[in-house]
């Protein structure tokens, strides 16, 4: 998993409350065991038309939006299934950090194990970031993981709580097969004393 530390970069706006799991990467796209190949079929039903060509007018399709790593998006955000494909889908897409004003706890969690930073930010200050996102193009925000901050260019300045276990994961780069390799000294150790008994 890629360290997560400080980010910087285009803000997408998607301004949808209860954007469910089954709308980021629908069912009928979940046959590959892989954790790659679905970021093209993320927002599958909003993004292409019936012909499959882009929906000109699904606002994550305008160019002003392309190479955006942030995506800001209504409350309640990831409801739905707790498919893991829906973090993946995401991130291959070109997103490392969704801020919104709340997510659902299991697609929340999956994307913390999968290097896909979720941020929480009071209503009043989404609002902020998605008004200035849709106003204009290329509007950037810093995000920083450590300092548990996100902050704009023009004034904008809000801070968010996170899990001290998740980010420190976050922070190392480490999903829960990592953090239990980091203890492979002590496992192996471990292990060799309780074949020993045997």
């Amino acid at each position: 998993m890629e360290k997560f530390k400080k980010l910087k970069g285009v803000v997408a706006p998607l301004d949808r409350a209860n954007v469910d799991t089954d709308q980021i990467i629908p069912k009928q796209f979940l046959k590959r065991i892989e954790r790659t190949g679905f970021g093209e079929f993320a927002f599958f039903d909003w993004r292409y038309l019936e012909d499959g060509v882009p929906n000109p007018d699904f606002i994550l399709n305008e160019d002003r939006y392309s190479g955006a790593n942030i995506l800001v998006g209504g409350r309640n955000f990831g409801s739905g299934s707790s498919r893991e494909h829906a973090p993946w889908a995401l991130l291959e897409m070109g997103y490392r950090a969704i801020i919104a004003p709340s997510f659902a706890d299991i697609f929340r969690n999956n994307c913390m194990q999968n290097g896909l930073l979720p941020v929480i930010l009071a209503a009043s200050e989404v609002d902020t970031i998605m008004a200035r996102a849709l106003r204009g193009s290329g509007y950037e925000v810093t995000i920083d993981l450590e300092s548990q901050t996100v902050t704009d260019g023009q004034g904008f300045s809000a801070s968010f709580d996170v899990d001290p276990f998740r980010k420190n994961s976050l922070l190392k780069g480490l999903d829960d097969v990592g953090i239990t390799l980091d203890y492979a000294e002590a496992i192996d150790s471990f292990e060799s004393k309780r074949a020993a008994r045997w």
